[in-house]
């Protein structure tokens, strides 16, 4: 069954075809749409925004020259020099929301998915589905990328600025981030019972 968010009419849930959106009779909501890419699809995306996340942490972001002298760091160089000039928040949130919330997220929709390409449901399925839910606006690496570029662009009138790998591995780490975004979690609920 499919519940309207918007004015809780009760609908029976049928296959959509390829492009094909439900949309409620009563209100004109969107209650679902056709899903493209399945369980495997997805398993292998969440792998491949698990292995770029890795490398964009591991490659320096930038490198800053100034007067030949040559300055690179990663992620959490500048999370560490932050913490370290006392601006504990800026650094927890930082550390936050591009560390540990989007890698959080990232584990918890491939084990999800591990189960789902069964058709069964993870064991702590519910607890999974709800920590997903209120980590979705919280994974900000689009706007890490986009505030990168614009300091980027500043910096480059008083320093010598370079874009390195790590910044280009962000990039293609929020495209994949954007794409599981896309991706309607509601479906899982629709697979077999928890197990215990």
């Amino acid at each position: 069954m499919l519940i309207c968010a918007y004015c809780d009419t009760v609908y029976r849930r049928r296959p959509l075809a390829m492009g094909e959106v439900a949309r409620c009779q009563r209100c004109n909501a969107e209650l679902e749409r056709h899903q493209r890419l399945g369980a495997d699809a997805l398993l292998a995306l969440v792998f491949t925004a698990l292995i770029v996340f890795v490398q964009a942490n591991i490659w320096p972001i930038v490198t800053l020259g100034l007067n030949g002298r040559q300055v690179s760091t990663t992620l959490w160089g500048v999370i560490l020099v932050t913490w370290r000039d006392h601006s504990l928040v800026v650094a927890m949130l930082v550390a936050s929301t591009l560390f540990f919330f989007p890698l959080f997220r990232m584990l918890l929709l491939g084990w999800l998915l591990l189960y789902s390409r069964r058709r069964r449901r993870a064991p702590g399925f519910r607890h999974a589905m709800l920590a997903l839910h209120y980590l979705r606006p919280w994974t900000m690496s689009e706007v890490f990328v986009l505030g990168a570029l614009v300091s980027i662009v500043k910096a480059h009138v008083y320093f010598d600025v370079t874009p390195e790998a790590g910044i280009y591995a962000y990039a293609a780490l929020m495209l994949l981030i954007t794409l599981l975004t896309g991706f309607d979690l509601r479906r899982l609920w629709n697979l077999g019972e928890e197990r215990a």
